[in-house]
C-alpha cells in the first residue's frame, strides 16, 4: 500500500513548522511532508525571546535585540547583564509565520495545510499511520504530534508560567531602548512570584507583560489588573494606546509527561521537553530539536523526539523549581542575586542550556545555600503520576 505521504506533522506553531521549514530547504532530499494546523490563518500572536550566543537561522527575521537586560526588586534594588557579543535578541510571531510559510511554499514536497481538523491517530498493521481529519483520512510513514496532549491544569507541571503581555505607543518617550527590563519584581506574594518584563521597540513604544509564576495556571483576565497596573508603572502614569495582546502559559518542569510509546511517533513541542523547566525559555530549545529531528528524517531514520537535559542541568532546574515552589515569597531575591553575582556572560549560557562546570558552579555560588540544602532534605512532593492520554491519539500496545 502506497502512503499518501512520508510525514504527517500535526500542529503548525512553533515546533511544528521549525521542522517543515528545515524539510523544505533540505529541497529534492524532503520527505513528502504534510502540516496539519487547526487555524485558518496566523496572527502575530507570540514573541519569542533568547539571548544570541552564537550565529542561528533566523538572523534575518530578528525583529529587536538589545545589548543588555535589567532586573529590579520591588525594594528598589537592581542588577544588570551585559555581555559583549550576546545581545538579547526578539522574534515576531508575524515575522517566524511568515518565512516559514514562505519557505513551506517553494518546497514541491512540503505542504500546510490550514483549517485542518485532526482527529484519530492509528497505526495501520502494515506500517505507518492513519490520521482522520474532516476533509478525509490522510496515511504517513510517521507522525509528529506537536499538539498539547493537555490543557494546563494544577498538578500538570512544578510551576506554571502564566503571563499577559499588551504592546503599547506613547505619546513621549518612556523607555530605554537599550535596555529590557527582563523581571521587575512586584512586592512578594505567597502564592506566586509576580513581574512586570518589558520589551522596549522604540522610546515611544514597548511590548509590556505580567507573568506569574505559580502552582496553577492563570487565565488572562486574571492577569488584566496586574497588566493594567505594570502599564501604568513603566509610562508613568501616562498609558498608551494598545496595538495587540497576548497571552500564554508555559509550564515549568512537567510532571508527568506522556511520551510516544509507538515507533514512528513522537511527540514535541512546549508538553514534550520545549521549554526550559526553570525559565519557561522555549524557541532555541525548539530550534535544536527541530535540526536534529530533521537530520535524522533526512537520514532516512525515524522522528527524534527532543533530547532530555543533561542529569547536572535537570537537577539543578528542578531544586530551584522545589525551592521556589515552597516559599514563592522568596523568588525576587533569589533571581536578583543570580542577576547581581553571576558573571553575565556565565549566566547567560547557563540560561540559554549551554552551560560549562563552571558556569554551573558559579550561579550555586551565587545563590544562599539553606533553601536549598532545606529542599534536599524535603521529600519531593512533586510525583509523576499516569497520564492518560487524549482520546485523538491511539497508539498500538508494546
Amino acid at each position: 500500500m502506497r502512503l499518501d505521504r512520508d510525514l504527517v506533522i500535526l500542529g503548525g506553531g512553533c515546533a511544528g513548522l521549525s521542522l517543515a521549514q528545515r524539510l523544505a530547504d533540505a529541497g529534492p532530499r524532503a520527505p513528502r511532508t504534510l502540516v496539519l494546523e487547526a487555524r485558518e490563518t496566523y496572527r502575530d500572536d507570540r514573541t519569542w525571546c533568547f539571548w544570541r550566543t552564537r550565529p542561528h537561522r533566523h538572523e534575518r527575521i530578528v525583529a529587536h535585540a538589545w545589548p543588555r537586560v535589567r532586573v529590579a526588586t520591588a525594594s528598589g534594588g537592581s542588577a544588570v547583564a551585559e555581555a559583549p557579543g550576546m545581545p538579547y535578541q526578539m522574534i515576531r510571531g508575524a515575522d517566524f509565520y511568515a518565512a516559514a510559510q514562505a519557505a513551506i511554499a517553494a518546497s514541491p514536497d512540503v505542504d500546510l495545510a490550514l483549517g485542518a481538523r485532526v482527529g484519530a491517530v492509528a497505526p495501520l498493521a502494515g506500517g505507518g499511520f492513519r490520521v482522520e481529519t474532516a476533509a478525509g483520512p490522510v496515511t504517513a510513514g510517521a507522525v509528529v504530534d506537536t499538539r498539547p496532549d493537555r490543557r494546563p491544569a494544577p498538578g500538570g507541571a512544578r510551576l506554571w508560567q502564566s503571563f499577559r503581555g499588551r504592546e503599547i505607543a506613547c505619546d513621549t518617550a518612556c523607555f530605554d531602548p537599550g535596555t529590557v527590563e527582563l523581571m521587575r519584581f512586584s512586592p512578594p506574594r505567597a502564592d506566586r512570584v509576580v513581574f512586570t518584563y518589558v520589551l522596549p521597540l522604540a522610546p515611544d513604544r514597548a511590548l509590556i507583560e505580567t507573568t506569574a509564576f505559580a502552582r496553577d495556571p492563570l487565565p488572562a483576565p486574571a492577569l488584566a489588573e496586574d497588566l493594567d497596573a505594570a502599564v501604568a508603572a513603566v509610562t508613568f502614569g501616562r498609558g498608551g494606546r494598545a496595538l495587540r495582546e497576548e497571552h500564554g502559559c508555559l509550564p515549568m518542569g512537567l510532571v508527568a509527561p506522556t511520551p510516544s510509546r509507538t515507533p514512528g511517533l513522537v511527540r514535541a513541542g512546549l508538553m514534550a521537553g520545549g521549554a526550559r523547566p526553570s525559565s519557561g525559555y522555549a524557541f532555541r530549545r525548539i530550534q535544536a530539536w527541530a535540526d536534529a529531528c530533521a537530520d535524522a528524517l533526512l537520514a532516512g531514520r525515524g522522528p527524534v523526539p527532543a533530547a532530555a537535559d543533561g542529569r547536572l542541568l535537570a537537577f539543578m532546574d528542578r531544586l530551584f523549581l522545589r525551592v521556589l515552589a515552597a516559599d514563592p515569597a522568596r523568588g525576587p531575591d533569589l533571581f536578583a542575586a543570580l542577576f547581581r553575582r553571576t558573571p553575565a556572560p556565565r549566566l547567560i549560557r547557563f540560561l540559554s542550556d549551554e552551560p560549562t562546570l563552571l558556569d554551573a558552579a558559579a550561579l550555586a555560588a551565587a545563590l544562599p545555600p539553606l533553601p536549598f540544602i532545606r529542599a534536599l532534605l524535603t521529600p519531593d512532593r512533586a510525583v509523576a503520576g499516569k497520564t492518560a492520554l487524549p482520546a485523538r491519539v491511539k497508539e498500538a500496545a508494546r
